[in-house]
């Protein structure tokens, strides 16, 4: 048998160091994994070890810094190979002891700081740095000018950070970055960098700080010591805190891909042996954390001109899940190295299930970014919501049932399927009762729009998996109080979901929930009202107006997405951009009163107005569908509500609602 993805699972070299296949674990914010003396804890030590021992070739950590005194970053919220290095050294030491067991690398990601873009959390009682006194990104705050001193400091650290790891045994560095619009990249776009001194003006002194890094890690570490860089070949920025859109004529206002290259080849010409490619900025972080509003594989194209430009091995992350997208961007040349970053929050054994050909068995990522960059950005955590044993690997580990019993699951939407596969793996013999045809739930209208198409992938995975545990399911099946009580059912979970709010509006006959458009059940017409601008309500508006439908959005609250929370900025705001970008009207502060003949009166701040309409899609929220719960809770000893039954809210919660329920019965 010829293996398909042999390819990818060749080994390639970064500097002196072999991998032994093409995959890199990309870097993602260590939040949570951090001792008291930004040590690594054992969360960190397992979180990291789990990749590898899952298959993966190069565990690159995530963001740790080398200053914490310049500009604060809420020490210890990540580790930190300069504050204390003995702990640093001892509790890493112990990681890549683990790591290398399987026959994996790992790099140590060193960051010189965020500049403008520090995040408010984290920012400390200081204004925050910057090249130049520029505007923050995220505060009205003007950024405070760095001394050549505290770039020399910061320079030092690195080297000093660098001699750290490699005595904690990491394999090599990964620099952070010129790349996103962090503090070393705002010093290499001439946007930012408005310096006079030899840190500004030509593009050979703005990159002065990058390359002053290289060589003190190089002398510090020796030549051998790889030391790679994380690179935004282009900034898709318009203007301050203005990002562009795929498609968007417009003039760039960062780092242009032309000098793009000129920066690649000099990066490398000082000594850097990778580049880990991509484009974006926290202006345009739809780029650099893309949404599944971003095409997958979006930055191949883009690691290809850097890969065409430079003789050191390219990296290339960026929504490259699907093996034939990354097998073809390795053979078409666009780069040498594969990096996954949410696709192994999801699944740690992602690239050992490729290895052994079991595709089906990958639990699919669904770009939501509701358990990491929301929850980092939010709570200062990095979770996973499609894995609620992601970074509690340990903690969240499945304990074998020691009494075999009989448990009834009401419902086979996420909830439900979550439930029995956890309870499967521990050892029960649970049965689902669904009253529909398929599993889901909510899923199936939510994966409709193409770019929800991992929702379905998360469906069939359920499927699969369900079925590989012998799981049994029973559809069409209503269940009332008379069928539960005499299942015989020690433990019953009732995960009977939601169903879509409906309200009068005179004449009905165009009036319809938005789950029977995205079900194919209705046929909309052209011209569509869509009542709510909750994340249903535009995601919905988004799929018809790119299949040529004139839609209108009538919201009442004062802007689009007010009540969805917390969802990723970059998730967010790609949404909110792309709404009049696709020729969406919006009417916020309004509502709708009653259809008419022609279409429905609005009523827009206070004036009423007809808007011509063939349809009304009602995407107002969901209501919990839990009577049978009341109707059990006196009658069922051992019984559970969970999902959207319980409150209704998103994937991720259904998730890990089901997930703590099931582990711990």
């Amino acid at each position: 048998m010829t293996y398909k993805y042999k390819k990818l699972f060749e080994p390639v070299k970064i500097g002196s160091v072999e991998i032994k296949n093409r995959f890199a674990m990309a870097p993602m914010g260590p939040l949570g994994l951090a001792d008291a003396e930004g040590g690594f804890n054992q969360r960190g030590i397992e979180y990291y070890t789990a990749r590898a021992r899952g298959g993966t070739g190069l565990i690159i950590t995530g963001v740790t810094f080398v200053d914490n005194v310049i500009e604060e970053h809420g020490m210890p919220n990540c580790p930190c190979s300069t504050h204390n290095p003995v702990q640093f050294i001892r509790t890493a030491r112990e990681m890549t002891e683990k790591i290398h067991a399987y026959d994996s690398k790992v790099f140590l990601q060193m960051s010189g700081g965020f500049g403008r873009v520090t995040i408010p959390t984290n920012l400390g009682e200081f204004p925050p740095v910057a090249p130049s006194p520029i505007q923050h990104r995220w505060l009205d705050k003007t950024c405070r000018e760095l001394t050549i001193e505290e770039i020399h400091s910061i320079v030092e650290k690195f080297g000093e950070g660098a001699f750290n790891a490699k005595r904690a045994g990491f394999d090599g560095v990964q620099i952070h970055a010129v790349h996103e619009g962090y503090l070393i990249d705002q010093f290499a776009i001439a946007f930012f960098n408005q310096r006079t001194d030899e840190y500004g003006g030509s593009l050979e002194n703005r990159l002065r700080f990058a390359r002053e890094i290289v060589e003190a890690i190089k002398k510090k570490c020796g030549k051998d010591f790889p030391v790679t860089l994380r690179y935004s070949l282009k900034s898709f920025i318009k203007g301050w805190r203005e990002g562009a859109l795929p498609g968007e004529e417009f003039e760039e206002r960062g780092r242009d891909i032309p000098e793009g290259i000129e920066v690649a080849k000099l990066l490398v010409s000082y000594g850097y042996d990778a580049l880990d490619s991509d484009v974006g900025s926290y202006d345009s972080w739809w780029w650099s954390h893309p949404p599944m509003y971003q095409d997958k594989g979006l930055y191949i194209p883009y690691a290809k001109i850097v890969k065409e430009a430079v003789d050191v091995p390219v990296i290339c992350a960026g929504r490259m899940d699907n093996p034939d997208l990354a097998m073809s961007a390795v053979n078409d040349g666009a780069c040498d190295i594969v990096s996954l970053g949410r696709p192994l929050l999801a699944d740690p054994d992602y690239v050992n299930k490729l290895r052994a050909g079991k595709i089906a068995d990958i639990r699919p990522c669904l770009s939501c970014q509701e358990g990491c960059m929301g929850r980092i950005q939010e709570y200062s955590a990095l979770n996973c919501a499609v894995n609620p044993a992601a970074c509690r690997e340990k903690e969240a580990a499945l304990t074998p049932a020691l009494k075999k019993k009989t448990i009834l699951i009401v419902g086979g939407g996420v909830a439900g399927c979550e439930a029995a596969r956890v309870l499967a793996l521990r050892g029960y013999k649970p049965v689902i009762y669904e009253k529909s045809s398929r599993l889901g739930g909510n899923l199936i209208p939510g994966g409709a729009p193409d770019f929800k198409e991992d929702d379905l992938a998360l469906v069939a995975w359920y499927e699969h998996t369900l079925k590989e545990l012998d799981v049994e399911v029973r559809y069409n099946t209503e269940v009332t109080p008379e069928i539960v009580k005499n299942s015989g059912a020690e433990t019953v979970i009732i995960a009977t979901g939601s169903k879509p709010k409906i309200f009068n509006l005179g004449d009905n006959s165009k009036v319809f929930p938005a789950a029977d458009v995205l079900t194919g059940i209705v046929n909309p017409g052209k011209d569509i009202i869509i009542v709510g601008g909750g994340l249903v309500g535009c995601e919905l508006a988004l799929w018809l107006a790119r299949d040529g439908k004139n839609v209108t959005i009538v919201e009442v609250q004062d802007k689009l997405l007010a009540l969805n929370g917390p969802i990723c900025h970059a998730n967010s705001d790609m949404l909110q951009q792309l709404i009049p970008y696709n020729g969406i009207k919006v009417l916020t502060s309004s509502r709708i009163i009653e259809t008419t003949d022609k279409g429905a009166l609005v009523d827009v701040n206070g004036n009423k107005q007809e808007i011509i309409t063939d349809s009304v899609l009602l995407a107002v929220g969901y209501s919990s569908v839990n009577l049978l719960y009341d109707e059990l809770k006196y009658e069922i000893a051992d019984l559970y509500l969970i999902g959207d039954a319980r409150k209704v809210s998103n994937i991720m919660y259904a998730i890990w609602d089901a997930y703590e329920v099931a582990a711990n019965i």
